[in-house]
């Protein structure tokens, strides 16, 4: 960030839309392909290019529309004294997005937000595979007594 402030100092449009530019252009598919390439060599995968290629592209459309106003902000709005704290605490947020993106998606915003605002049809669904399933759970055999399974896992 300093780099940017002294390369195009001052908060006018002018330099703030170039501090954007060179942070969207140059910063945030680094750190993207920093981020997925590391978790995989941390978690000793044998292709640690294997998620990168599956989910670059759409976390860094979905970083499109979360850090270019963040930045936005920042660059126009906040003193400079305050501006890593104010891109560390972005930062953390988009963090939490990664992971959970990066567990149970495809890198998109939909799948990080699936997990605390499911569909409505999937609701729906799942209701009906409960029900399927407790009434499988007991079922009389010839003898007449109740036949206990496990419930699905």
């Amino acid at each position: 960030m300093r780099f940017l402030e002294r390369r195009f100092p001052g908060n006018s449009v002018r330099m703030v839309l170039r501090k954007l530019l060179m942070d969207q252009s140059i910063a945030a598919p680094l750190a993207t392909s920093v981020f997925y390439t590391g978790v995989s060599l941390l978690e000793g995968k044998d292709d640690i290019f294997e998620d990168w290629r599956e989910k670059f592209l759409n976390t860094y459309k979905t970083g499109l529309m979360f850090w270019p106003f963040m930045q936005l902000v920042n660059f126009a709005l906040v003193p400079l004294y305050l501006r890593t704290a104010f891109t560390g605490c972005c930062a953390f947020v988009w963090a939490t997005f990664l992971c959970f993106s990066r567990q149970s998606g495809d890198g998109t915003a939909g799948a990080a937000l699936a997990r605390f605002f499911p569909r409505k049809e999937d609701d729906g669904a799942e209701a009906n595979d409960q029900t399927d399933a407790s009434a499988g759970a007991n079922e009389k055999t010839d003898a007449g007594t109740v036949a206990s399974s496990p419930p699905p896992k």
